[in-house]
C-alpha cells in the first residue's frame, strides 16, 4: 500500500512526533524513507539584507539538525530504505514536486513548526499540504505539553 514515505521535516516538536509516526508506517509497509528540509527563501528574501546570511547558515544547520535526526531514528528502526534532501523554495511547493518526482504514497508532516502559535496568521505549511499535496498527506500534531525544541518559555 505504502511504497515511498516522505516527511518533511523543519525541526520542530511535532516534526519529530511525525518521524517516529512515518517510520513506524514505513516498518510496517517496508517502505523507502524519504527525509525532506525545505529551505524557505520566502523568509530568507524578507529579511534585511544585513542578517540574510546568518539566517541562511542558522536555516542549513536547522536543516543538517533535522536530517540527522531522521537519520537516527530510521537506524534505530534499521528496516527501511532512506534518502535524505535539501531543497530551497516555498516549502508546501517543493514538498508536493519532491514527493510527485518521487512517486511518494504519502507525505507525513508535524502540524506545527517554527511559525508556532502564530502559524495561523503567516499561514501553515501543514494546511497547505493538506490542500495542495495529490497524495494523502499525514499530519502529527504536537501533544499537549510536550516541550517544542524551538521555542523558550520565559
Amino acid at each position: 500500500m505504502f511504497d515511498t514515505v516522505v516527511i518533511a521535516t523543519d525541526g520542530s516538536g511535532s516534526a519529530e512526533r511525525a518521524v517516529e509516526a512515518a517510520l513506524d508506517l514505513a516498518a510496517r509497509f517496508d517502505a523507502t524513507v524519504h527525509g525532506l528540509y525545505v529551505v524557505d527563501t520566502g523568509e530568507v528574501e524578507t529579511t534585511p539584507e544585513e542578517v540574510r546570511e546568518a539566517l541562511e547558515r542558522a536555516l542549513a544547520t536547522t536543516g543538517g539538525r533535522a536530517l540527522s535526526f531522521i537519520l537516527e531514528a530510521a537506524d534505530a528502526e534499521a528496516d527501511e530504505e532512506l534518502v535524505t534532501a535539501v531543497r530551497e523554495g516555498d516549502p508546501a511547493d517543493e514538498i508536493c514536486t519532491y514527493a510527485m518526482e518521487h512517486d511518494a504514497d504519502v507525505i507525513v508532516s508535524g502540524t506545527r513548526g517554527r511559525h508556532g502559535e502564530h502559524g495561523y496568521l503567516l499561514g501553515s505549511v501543514a494546511e497547505e499540504l493538506v490542500r495542495e499535496a495529490p497524495m494523502p498527506v499525514l499530519t502529527v500534531r504536537q501533544l499537549e505539553g510536550e516541550p517544542n525544541p524551538e521555542r523558550t518559555e520565559v
